[in-house]
């Protein structure tokens, strides 16, 4: 049986200590969990214990800066250092667990880490899960805004600037879920200009379609999206050319959290069997 560990750290090769959650002893092989920009591990918690439940070894780390990692807070230095983090996990994966590929999976902002890994080490990955993948935003900061985030970055300011994500039906319509947002104390409300900035150069950089996979790739869609484009998403993944299977779940009732919504039962039927699938 799986066992949850202790919350631990990671120390990264230039010395941050990244907090992750990481569940041992599955036989299935290995899963690396990456969550949204304004979210952390514990918002997907169901999700990754019932992988781990489901034999495999499953990390959930809270992205630099943001959950329970408070240093450099909603800050970053280029994007490609948060690649490299992720590099550095399925490295750290392989090590402790033996599995020479890793399952990725991507929820929100969390899909560019999935798809830009993709283009950077495809032979250490089994498949790929983009859920709600943020590649392509409907969501922006207004024309003043992107003013003023230009001159921090020009300028090298840490001014903080709001994420525009701040009501929590945007990502579902569980009330429970919304209260859970609301009031929760580790999410990621503000992030520097030079954050923003980077963001959108990751998202340059995954859009250019990558060669032909080697992977099987799977695509989750809610009907009720408020934060990512689905058309532009939905051609995206067509142009996508891959060796093994390519497939879509399109949910029509659901929002953009998927797993927070009030009967998530088929989502999470669905992630387990396309997973296992893909393991194997």
């Amino acid at each position: 049986m799986p066992t949850e560990e202790p919350i631990q750290q990671i120390t990264y090769r230039d010395g941050y200590r990244g907090n992750v959650r990481f569940w041992s002893g599955g036989h299935h092989g290995s899963v690396l969990y990456f969550h949204g920009i304004q979210s952390h591990g514990l918002w997907f918690i169901q999700s990754a214990q019932a992988l781990a439940q489901a034999g495999f070894n499953v990390l959930l780390p809270d992205r630099r800066g943001s959950g329970l990692n408070n240093q450099a807070r909603g800050d970053i230095d280029h994007y490609r250092r948060w690649l490299d983090d992720q590099i550095e996990l399925i490295d750290w994966l392989e090590k402790n667990t033996g599995n020479r590929r890793t399952n990725l999976i991507g929820v929100s902002w969390g899909g560019k880490l999935v798809m830009g890994l993709s283009k950077m080490i495809p032979d250490q990955l089994a498949s790929l899960t983009l859920v709600a993948p943020g590649i392509f935003p409907a969501v922006d900061v207004s024309p003043i805004q992107k003013i003023r985030i230009a001159q921090a970055v020009i300028l090298r300011s840490k001014r903080s600037f709001p994420i525009p994500l701040d009501s929590p039906e945007l990502f579902t319509g569980n009330p429970d879920r919304q209260a859970f947002i609301r009031n929760d104390p580790l999410k990621l409300t503000h992030v520097t200009g030079n954050f923003l900035y980077q963001s959108r150069r990751l998202d340059r950089y995954v859009r250019t379609i990558p060669p032909r996979l080697t992977m099987p790739v799977k695509l989750f869609l809610a009907g009720q999206e408020k934060i990512i484009d689905n058309n532009k998403t939905m051609n995206y993944f067509r142009a996508l050319r891959t060796a093994g299977p390519k497939e879509l779940a399109f949910y029509p009732q659901d929002c953009h959290t998927l797993e927070f919504e009030q009967d998530n039962r088929k989502f999470l039927d669905d992630l387990l069997e396309w997973i296992d699938h893909a393991a194997n």
